[in-house]
């Protein structure tokens, strides 16, 4: 079964991971329908001073006020990075154009490899069946364990309505009032892009299948290898199996994205 959690502390931040009790879900969801307006306008080699320039200037994401573009600029940059000095963010604008399926599931991965308060709310969220109801208390509860005395009810009870509308921005809850558990989309893109993080993490061989941006995947064992196979015939990353021996690395793509330092450290 994949991890369901992280223990605090326990990230690489220089690649762009993000611990703590913090995160933006204080204030804003996920934001995938303006991050898909967002790199729709802007190539691959954008910068963040290009990403802010569109949102505040000219305005790219329909903003009413100065202030909210502001805000916006910000809060996109917490939860994706915008910055491709930011490995996360690097890997997720290579796939991006990739991938037209699995653009929020990607966006996801990336949003909680980032978000502290999304993560926390993942124990409640991943393990429920398709189709039964997930609530808002639910998550509530979640994140009070998680967060002691940190925030007050109001906070916590946004924070809560927000990560259940991130959630279902990514396919794995459906319902406007009430909302059920859903299956996410997966696809080899998304699939190598969580396998990717797990590797960044320091995980190997049959233990990348067992990471929790692997359980955001929402797929069976036989699911994710397949789709990692796929993968490694789109040149994301080689796979290699002998019976229940598998490596998996990522050699073409770290050289692709200009990472050979990671490559190098192994």
């Amino acid at each position: 079964m994949a991890l369901l959690y992280l223990e605090r502390g326990s990230l690489p931040v220089q690649y762009g991971f993000r611990d703590g009790n913090q995160g933006t879900h204080t204030s804003r969801t996920v934001m995938i329908d303006d991050l898909r307006r967002l790199l729709a306008a802007t190539p691959a080699t954008a910068v963040r001073a290009d990403y802010r320039r569109l949102i505040v200037e000219e305005n790219i994401l329909g903003k009413r006020t100065i202030a909210t573009r502001k805000l916006s600029a910000t809060r996109l940059g917490e939860i994706y990075g915008l910055d491709t000095g930011v490995i996360l963010f690097r890997a997720l604008r290579y796939f991006w154009d990739y991938d037209e399926a699995g653009k929020a599931l990607l966006a996801g991965i990336c949003a909680h490899a980032r978000d502290p308060l999304l993560r926390m709310t993942s124990p409640v969220v991943l393990p429920t069946p398709v189709g039964e109801v997930v609530t808002t208390q639910q998550l509530y509860d979640a994140l009070s364990l998680a967060t002691g005395d940190r925030f007050n009810a109001n906070i916590l009870h946004k924070i809560a309505r927000n990560a259940s509308s991130s959630w279902e921005q990514t396919g794995h809850l459906v319902g406007r009032n009430t909302k059920t558990r859903h299956q996410a989309t997966a696809t080899p893109a998304t699939t190598a892009y969580a396998l990717l993080l797990g590797y960044l993490t320091g995980m190997r061989g049959l233990r990348l299948f067992e990471t929790y941006w692997v359980s955001l995947l929402d797929a069976n064992h036989d699911t994710i290898d397949t789709m990692a196979f796929a993968a490694s015939r789109q040149g994301w990353l080689e796979y290699r199996r002998i019976g229940s021996v598998v490596d998996i690395s990522f050699n073409m793509l770290l050289h692709t994205l200009g990472m050979e330092a990671i490559r190098e450290q192994d």
